[in-house]
């Protein structure tokens, strides 16, 4: 069957497709959970010193004794026989992004032949895979392969159910046998301990008696595109890149924004349902689905969780949405730019950091002017994303991300706060000396008596703003959706673990002479809103001006792509902040520029291939094929003495010739060879690769709009993206 006959078939398969019937929904109480070894569970199983042992280990992080582990271990073997599992497996988080996963079966033989069960606390707590194999940049050489996976009691062990059965699944760190972490979980573990020791000393100061281990939290807004299997079956590009790497624009495309919050289609409702009773099934608190803005995107957003395990649930949701697409007829895409010309993906972190005892401490209450543990945790907040404003570029830098960052759809490469015009004017106040106090948001009346008023919010929303303050957290807008939301937890700890250590220095200081704490409090973050107030914007993120004034008047950083932003892994302030607070080693920090360089650099010589292969094998041969019929009809019109038009043949012969020539220079330009260094090759990556592939796919798509639609081998945007 040739390509533009197996297009066809999949248009006739996707228009004859129906929704695929899930089982009816159980009410949430009955399912909540249920593949989840809780604490709730824990109770019902263990004996009250291992449960008291397991509860204060999962509420502080304290450390957990081995006769506990065993006691755990056994309970948990039995839970997860009972719901079918046979298997286990340490599940851990490697530097590629992924989930990782080694399964191990329960069963033994005794010396009679017979089969056992056995799950010990020493295997629970211990796995090994090679450490070799997994990037580690240099850490392990191939002849150095050991590497273990450590159980996380603070992440809850589920099952995981497939067609074939159930597994127990157990949340773990992965590290090398020389004790450096080879995967996201440790840094993140690490960092929220940071931020807690630095939090204490804060809180303490500021007179508060009783003070609870705090933790950050984590709420992740995922985006993704839904494309029928019958389509994506046909794209190399979206089958090994995840994005097309051609594709002419759509008639329609998102302009009239009938798409955001429109009908959810059948399909994909059918689709949704089905993932969310498998995630309430995995404790997983799905909160809001709803269309995006362009066609055929989609977005799911939990409620707020422990950072760490908010981490663990994204990987297990991106997990669950792959595999339940395809179920469903569909590939679900969370590439950040997978159609050119529409909207990309992001996944907006949610972050905030709160205890049992204060709460929330980015909470501003009614009076946040009267709260100064929220201004003093906020000005944290504003003083490390001006530090690290390259840090938190670095740390979102992907193939992926750098098509959509700064293209009027997501937030600019360019980091800064955004406060909302309240809390803005305290700080303004501040920055002068004094605490007035602003107005709240009022009443929005609307006139209309069958209308309830309603309390409207002190500030806006500014979705051009990559760092922006919601109201009780900061939305970290500029994460790819693609992207684990380790990475950037991580960085957004550790500087706010700074930043509350340089506030504990300042206000020691401050209290031995103010009248009180809130001069106290007024003094150390007037001094910290001159050093670092020009991160605090409000305004445009989109414009030109801000783009200008940012880096010029402001001194802030424009780091577009990857390339230029990575190599702020190797900045002396940013090492300096990782080691003084215990998050990352020089070697662990070293390792994962290498990594993530290695990553993009291959990233973009994956999609180079697939554009050089697509362009020779899939549309050379359509286009030569038409522009030979046309050659016979103006040859054959010639002979009758009809004056035949021979301009769109020319046309495709000139958009031939220019697609094969960027070919073969896209050729050239991946044989080459001799970079100078990884940042090099990055930027060469960057620059001229990603350019000889747009000049290629200029041609390409060009001779999408020429070509006799029967030839084109390859499905459209406008047949993938409207679902049906």
């Amino acid at each position: 069957m040739s390509g533009s006959e197996s297009r066809e078939q999949a248009v006739f398969q996707v228009t004859n497709s129906r929704p695929v019937k899930v089982k009816e929904t159980k009410s949430l109480d009955k399912i909540w959970a249920t593949d989840v070894f809780t604490l709730v569970k824990m109770e019902e199983a263990l004996s009250k010193k291992a449960f008291k042992s397991m509860k204060k280990t999962v509420e502080t992080g304290s450390c957990l004794d081995p006769g506990t582990a065993d006691v755990v271990a056994a309970a948990m073997k039995d839970w997860a026989m009972s719901k079918g599992a046979k298997f286990y497996s340490h599940i851990f988080y490697p530097m590629t992004g992924a989930s990782a996963e080694k399964h191990d079966g329960f069963i033994l033989s005794d010396a009679s032949g017979k089969a056992i069960t056995d799950f010990t606390g020493s295997l629970l707590i211990k796995g090994e895979p090679d450490g070799s194999s997994f990037p580690n940049g240099s850490i392990r050489m191939t002849n150095a392969a050991r590497g273990y996976t450590a159980w996380d009691p603070t992440s809850p062990a589920y099952i995981m159910h497939t067609d074939n059965g159930a597994t127990l699944m157990i949340p773990c760190i992965f590290i090398s046998w020389t004790g450096e972490a080879l995967d996201k979980k440790v840094p993140l573990l690490r960092s929220n301990s940071a931020m807690n020791d630095a939090a204490q000393k804060v809180l303490k100061l500021m007179g508060e008696k009783e003070v609870a281990t705090l933790n950050s939290s984590c709420g992740a807004e995922q985006e993704y595109f839904l494309v029928d299997s019958n389509f994506s079956n046909l794209r190399p590009d979206l089958m090994l890149a995840g994005r097309t790497l051609f594709g002419a624009a759509s008639a329609k495309g998102q302009e009239f924004d009938d798409h955001y919050f429109g009908a959810i289609p059948p399909r994909v409702q059918n689709f949704m349902q089905d993932v969310e009773d498998q995630l309430y099934r995995l404790g997983i608190p799905a909160k809001t689905h709803h269309n995006e803005v362009a066609p055929g995107q989609f977005e799911i957003a939990p409620y707020y969780e422990a950072a760490n395990v908010a981490a663990d649930h994204q990987q297990l949701l991106m997990t669950v949405f792959k595999n339940t697409a395809k179920k469903h007829g569909f590939d679900c895409l969370f590439h950040e730019k997978p159609f050119a010309g529409i909207n990309g993906s992001g996944k907006h972190v949610n972050w905030s950091v709160g205890n049992s005892t204060q709460g929330n401490l980015l909470d501003p209450g009614k009076t946040p002017h009267e709260n100064l543990n929220f201004l003093l945790f906020c000005g944290a907040v504003i003083r490390g994303v001006h530090k690290f404003g390259p840090l938190l570029r670095a740390v979102i830098a992907s193939a992926g991300n750098d098509h959509r960052l700064g293209a009027n759809e997501a937030p600019p490469a360019i980091l800064s706060v955004y406060l909302g015009s309240q809390i803005e004017e305290i700080f303004e106040q501040i920055k002068e000396g004094k605490l007035d106090g602003t107005d709240e948001g009022g009443i929005m009346d609307m006139g209309l008596s069958q209308i309830v008023p309603f309390a409207k919010d002190a500030g806006d929303r500014n979705r051009t703003s990559p760092f922006a303050f919601t109201g009780n957290r900061f939305e970290f807008r500029a994460v790819g959706s693609e992207q684990s939301v380790t990475g950037p937890l991580i960085a957004m700890n550790t500087m706010l673990a700074d930043s509350l250590n340089w506030i504990a220095t300042e206000l020691e200081e401050e209290l031995k002479n103010a009248s009180n704490n809130t001069a106290a409090v007024i003094a150390v973050l007037k001094k910290l809103m001159t050093e670092h107030g020009v991160a605090v914007f409000g305004g445009d993120g989109y414009s030109s001006e801000w783009h200008e004034a940012a880096v010029k008047e402001r001194g802030l950083k424009n780091l577009p792509t990857t390339a230029d932003a990575l190599p702020y892994l190797k900045d002396a302030d940013v090492k300096e902040l990782f080691s003084s607070t215990g998050v990352l080693s020089e070697t662990e920090l070293a390792s994962r520029f290498e990594v993530y360089a290695e990553q993009y650099i291959l990233a973009i010589e994956v999609e180079a291939k697939l554009v050089i292969n697509m362009a020779t094998t899939s549309i050379y041969p359509a286009a030569t094929r038409y522009l030979s019929d046309l050659s016979l009809t103006a040859s054959s019109a010639s002979e009758m003495g009809v004056d035949f038009d021979t301009s769109l043949a020319s046309s495709i012969a000139a958009n031939i010739n220019g697609m094969m020539a960027a070919v073969k220079k896209l050729t050239d330009a991946l044989a080459k060879e001799d970079h100078g260094s990884e940042e090099d090759h990055m930027q060469f990556c960057a620059g001229t690769i990603r350019a000889l592939m747009d000049e290629t796919r200029v041609y390409a798509d060009a001779l999408e709009g020429e070509v006799a639609d029967d030839l084109w081998p390859l499905p459209t945007y406008q047949e993938m993206l409207f679902i049906k």
